[in-house]
This record gives structure tokens, sequence and C-alpha cells, in this order.
């Protein structure tokens, strides 16, 4: 199994998405790209931690690639908004990929780059490229919290 991760806005929507993916294995979220050790949910939410709120996804290469998961991401939100997504508003809801080696960041920057460049945009993408860090677990009532209250997005 190979990780990735990745922040666009609110996670419960995030992980829906990923769940949804074949090859995908399991997915969970968290925070990560932060200061504090081990923030609460409530402590992320002051917008005062640094963290971000991330989706892990476990997937087998062999049945994704991580461009097809670079694929999803870009199209699951709006990576021109800075330290947003719609009415979500915070440094916690910024678009970034939280990349684990040296072949993720070179994908994740080409990926950026054609994006940016096929004009579907006309702003420029505000997406952070940076490497994974400590990465805490939320609160399992925020795990699959989608599938547990039997919503199909977060947008109902």
């Amino acid at each position: 199994m190979e990780k990735a991760t990745f922040a666009a806005g609110c996670f419960w929507g995030v992980e829906a998405a990923f769940r949804n993916v074949s090859g995908v294995k399991s997915t969970s979220v968290g925070f990560m790209g932060g200061t504090t050790k081990n923030p609460s949910y409530k402590e992320v939410c002051t917008d005062k931690t640094g963290h971000a709120e991330v989706v892990m996804v476990e997937y087998d290469s062999a049945e994704v690639s991580y461009e097809q998961l670079l694929e999803v991401f870009w199209n699951i939100h709006d990576p021109t908004q800075v330290n947003r997504q719609g009415v979500d508003v915070g440094s916690q809801y910024r678009s970034a990929i939280f990349y684990h080696t040296p072949e993720q960041k070179a994908a994740a920057e080409a990926s950026k780059e054609q994006l940016q460049s096929s004009g579907k945009f006309k702003a420029p993408i505000a997406t952070e490229i940076v490497s994974a860090t400590d990465y805490y677990l939320a609160e399992e009532y925020h795990q699959q919290y989608l599938e547990k209250k039997g919503l199909p997005s977060c947008h109902c």
C-alpha cells in the first residue's frame, strides 16, 4: 500500500470522494501541516494550529495511480481559493498536496503546472505542494462522517 495526503476544504466530502475511487483501500481524516501536537478538531477550527484538514488515502498503485488520485483532487474543489472552500474559511480549509516521496512531489508539481496552463481557471492555482509532516487522526466521529449520517455530500 502507498499513501497520499490531500487537503481540499472540509475533510468530510474530500474523504467521501476518495473512498469511491477503485484501488483506494482505506481513508481517514485528520490534520497535517501545523505546529500543534495532537490537535483536536476544536483547536484546528480556531485557525491557530496551522494544520489543514486532510484526508490520508491508502491505495494500491497496481489498481490506481497517484496521477489518477491527483485528477480526483483537482476536480473536487476550487484550487484557486486561498484558505477557503465555499463557505468554509480559514487556513485549515486550504488546498494542499502533502507529498510522501520525491516522485509524488514531481507528479503533483507537473499536474499543477498542466492544470494552470490549461486555462480551466482564470485565477492562479493556490494549492500548496509541501512535504508530508506528522499526521494526527481526527476524532472518531469525523471518520466516514457522511456515510455515518447517510448523506451523499456536504452540500445536501
